[in-house]
């Protein structure tokens, strides 16, 4: 996967992991690690909301560990940060 399309991935993900965040009042990672525990919604009606939301969260991590993995692998290589900037 190329840089600039997990970048745009990130930042859709971003968009719609803030409105779950602002729809129930808490930050993304503080959901996922206490929906992970096993915790269940205390309205049914969350259940579809909250299975969403884990699952965009988890791609997230998925994407933030690729941009990671990229950058890592791009400074053990003798190259600049111009040569990974693409525009």
């Amino acid at each position: 996967m190329e840089l600039a399309t997990i970048v745009k991935d990130i930042h859709r993900l971003n968009h719609v992991l803030e409105r779950f965040e602002r729809k129930y009042g808490i930050m993304s990672y503080t959901f996922y690690e206490v929906y992970n525990n096993g915790e269940e919604p205390e309205n049914d009606a969350w259940v579809l909301d909250f299975e969403k939301w884990a699952g965009l969260y988890e791609v997230w991590q998925d994407r933030q560990q690729a941009y990671d993995n990229i950058l890592q692998h791009t400074r053990r290589e003798p190259s600049s940060l111009y040569e990974v900037v693409q525009v």
